[in-house]
């Protein structure tokens, strides 16, 4: 592996890398800003399953406090089979999206896993979200940078801080400034369960904020796969610095179409927002948006 140079900083990476007056970049979504000091959280399901469930958890997430709505409408899975219970909702779920995202207010991020369907989730989302496994995927990268919305970019579970610098890359060259990095787990040869798939790398933040200019999210839903780790790793991104977190929220975690392992409900997520709100002035830190609405 080899550490970010001087020379990447100046001709590899050159739009990525921080700037000489330490200013950073804020992200518009709609009504929110990601990387203007605030701590910005987006929250919604993994899969988007109906147009009744996405409602009832936009107004559920915004209710608690979160400033994007989030959801799946084309899922990458490990395996190609899909069932009535595992599935995507594809172009059906993007309008479900929409509508949630227009009754609640919300700005919507959805993922987009394919360059002959990017057009078509442009059209329905106000951030485009570029999954790890996609991060390296220059086609979809390049797209993503002449699509004309903000883009949040996963990290790949083993790619290194100068790879996932490098895919931003694409996408600022091809004229779109407007980038959000989002950590969310890497691979390690030991973990301390058998069968975790990720470690989360905390470290990477306060690294992206040296070598970079963009924001820096953190998702403790997926790189931890563990529900009771969420809320931690949540509060842990908040301590060291994260311009916010991506969490998977849904209403019966346990039934969920896709990672049903991870996924808070409403009152866990609600619970996560009241100890967010409490512990960040102690870190000279404020959430981004206060409930102002009862679910």
């Amino acid at each position: 592996m080899k550490d970010i140079s001087e020379h990447d900083l100046q001709h590899n990476i050159p739009l990525a890398a921080a700037r000489a007056d330490g200013r950073r970049s804020v992200v518009g979504v709609g009504s929110a800003h990601i990387g203007d000091g605030q701590f910005t959280v987006i929250a919604g399901p993994c899969a988007v399953e109906s147009e009744p469930q996405i409602i009832e958890i936009a107004r559920a997430v915004k209710a608690a406090g979160a400033s994007v709505l989030r959801g799946g409408a084309y899922k990458p899975l490990t395996f190609p089979y899909r069932s009535d219970k595992m599935f995507e909702t594809g172009e059906d779920g993007l309008r479900w999206l929409r509508t949630a995202g227009d009754e609640s207010g919300l700005p919507v991020v959805t993922e987009v896993t394919d360059v002959r369907a990017f057009q078509q989730v442009v059209r329905y989302a106000d951030m485009i979200q570029i999954g790890a496994r996609n991060m390296q995927h220059v086609p979809l990268l390049r797209e993503a940078g002449r699509c004309g919305k903000p883009v949040l970019l996963k990290r790949h579970f083993g790619a290194s801080l100068r790879d996932w610098l490098g895919a931003a890359e694409y996408i600022l060259h091809e004229g779109n400034s407007n980038v959000v990095l989002c950590e969310r787990g890497i691979t390690v040869p030991h973990t301390h369960v058998p069968t975790s798939r990720f470690i989360v790398d905390l470290q990477v933040v306060p690294a992206a904020q040296e070598f970079s200019h963009l924001p820096i999210l953190v998702d403790p839903s997926h790189s931890t796969f563990r529900r009771r780790y969420v809320a931690p790793v949540a509060r842990a991104a908040l301590a060291i610095g994260a311009d916010g977190i991506l969490v998977d929220v849904h209403p019966r975690p346990e039934q969920a179409a896709v990672d049903p392992l991870q996924a808070l409900d409403y009152r866990a997520f609600d619970q996560l927002m009241q100890q967010l709100r409490a512990m960040a002035p102690v870190v000279d830190r404020r959430v981004a948006r206060e409930a102002t609405v009862t679910a």
